[in-house]
């Protein structure tokens, strides 16, 4: 029996999966000169967000109003943005600015920090805004990207952009590749474009119905991607936010798709009065249960290659030390931690998921040391990560700037490729409309930068690729089965006239 039969073997014996792909496409050519990968997971911006105004990519400069023009829920044009309801600032943000300020934009899209309008630089926290499956789904309109504002609970603020160009990334992404077509994994939040990052799949709440969680149940209408709206919601979306039936975490057919707590500690859920301190407890209605899809680690521990999953402030939060603003550690951007073959206890666990320090410490330590495993995810802490609501983009962007820095002065620079970029668009509007795949994704446009001693040095990288890029190319590399989702993904595009997702190889130069 061959190794990668046996590896199929192991797999259908202990997953219970009718069948699982046997091999990756052909690695291109010179793929082994890549010994370390690293991925940086940032939070909530699509491209245009951050990178509507970079040179030679498909931004805002030559967009016609027609292609930014917003449309109410009864479908015409809306004569101006709503404000942004509560206000475009987070709470607590002094000088803050009002519901009231915020109102009579044009119906178009603007700078949060034009210094003639709002002047909100990139170091301030604006509020939150929805960024949910169905929602995303209802916003992008059949691809027209033209419902953003009709179906958000933050009014006009979804059309806001930045100038990037003063953001320390900006100079990285000149430096090394931007990618300007680069699609969130999955429809809506964090949560599932975490999993999307560890599985390329959606995870599962069995017998939902008679389960804690029944309640947040979505109720969906009958194509199976809008949720119904309720009889009191506003007609208008200058009237206030959409109201919806229900608008819950699970779909009709018990997937998880909206924000779940993990089964285990860390978790935002405590332990059961008098049950296993180590588990989050399951009778609370946000518990997701243990997960037991095949994921990329598993895959790749199975080759035997060392990887981890480095999160900030995780060693402070099982201390039970995590405060807000800070370190301000989020539970539910940890997607091991909702798998069975990480709970508490297991060998996997201590090997795989790692403690990235208070600020990034550990991780950087790892990188200084040249100890960072073939395969290395890091996730930052919260008031890093760049999220909407506690979260400022200036803070965040030179959190990864230093990161690259150490990357490139690191002993494993040589043979790395780096991937930086976020788990999705944060509910703002982007202009490009995604491909049309599966009934997870891809959802909207985000920013992704490809930094490696191989890249196409101060490129904008055109091709095509969602989350499960960063799959692909791992898979790739070292010569993974491929995981069931990437394949249906495939076939999903290609049923809809797509070509596949790249695997990032694209963006660089194995020939040196």
């Amino acid at each position: 029996m061959t190794r990668l039969k046996l590896l199929n073997s192991l797999f259908l014996a202990g997953s219970g999966l009718a069948s699982l792909a046997t091999a990756a496409s052909a690695a291109p050519a010179g793929l082994e000169k890549i010994d370390t990968v690293v991925v940086i997971y940032a939070e909530n911006r699509s491209f245009d967000n951050l990178y509507g105004g970079f040179p030679g990519a498909n931004g805002l400069a030559n967009l016609t109003p027609d292609q930014a023009r917003q449309f109410d829920r009864d479908g015409k044009p809306l004569a101006e943005l709503p404000p942004a309801w509560g206000g475009l600032t987070a709470k607590g943000v002094t000088p803050p600015v009002t519901e009231a300020q915020s109102a009579h934009l044009a119906n178009a899209s603007f700078s949060i920090d034009d210094p003639k309008g709002f002047n909100e630089k990139t170091d301030v926290i604006t509020r939150d805004l929805w960024h949910r499956f169905y929602q995303e789904q209802m916003q992008i309109d059949g691809g027209r990207n033209d419902k953003f504002v009709a179906w958000a609970d933050s009014g006009g603020l979804v059309m806001g952009h930045y100038d990037g160009s003063v953001l320390p990334m900006w100079e990285v992404a000149k430096k090394y590749v931007l990618a300007d077509n680069f699609f969130q994994g999955a429809f809506g939040g964090s949560f599932l474009n975490h999993i999307m990052l560890a599985c390329a799949c959606a995870p599962v709440y069995p017998h939902a119905d008679t389960s804690p969680v029944k309640g947040q149940i979505a109720v969906v209408d009958a194509d199976g991607k809008t949720l119904k709206v309720a009889d009191n919601s506003p007609p208008s979306a200058l009237g206030g936010a959409p109201k919806f039936v229900n608008d819950g975490a699970i779909t009709p057919d018990f997937y998880a798709v909206n924000t779940m707590q993990p089964p285990y500690q860390p978790s935002a859920n405590r332990p059961a009065e008098g049950g296993d301190k180590a588990m989050a407890d399951p009778a609370q209605p946000t518990t997701l249960p243990p997960q037991h899809e095949i994921t990329i680690g598993d895959l790749l521990s199975l080759r035997a290659v060392s990887w981890a999953w480095y999160s900030g402030a995780w060693q402070a939060a099982l201390d039970g030390k995590n405060a807000t603003p800070v370190p301000n550690f989020q539970f539910h951007h940890q997607p091991y931690n909702y798998f069975a073959a990480y709970a508490p206890g297991t060998a996997a666990r201590a090997e795989h998921l790692k403690d990235g320090g208070l600020d990034g410490v550990a991780f950087i330590k790892d990188i200084d040391d040249g100890k960072l495993p073939a395969v290395s995810f890091y996730k930052p802490q919260g008031n890093l990560n760049e999220h909407g609501g506690y979260a400022d983009v200036a803070s965040g962007d030179q959190h990864l700037a230093d990161l690259v820095s150490h990357l490139e002065k690191s002993p494993q620079w040589g043979h790395m490729l780096v991937v930086v970029t976020y788990d999705e668009n944060g509910g703002f509007w982007d202009h490009v409309a995604p491909p049309k795949a599966d009934r997870w994704g891809p959802g909207n446009r985000i920013p992704a930068m490809i930094i490696s001693p191989f890249a196409k040095m101060g490129t904008v990288d055109h091709t095509q690729y969602d989350t499960t890029s960063i799959l692909r190319f791992i898979t790739a590399r070292y010569d993974l089965p491929v995981l069931p989702g990437i394949v249906a993904r495939d076939k999903a595009l290609r049923n809809n006239d797509q070509p596949p997702m790249g695997d990032l190889t694209a963006a660089l130069d194995l020939g040196r």
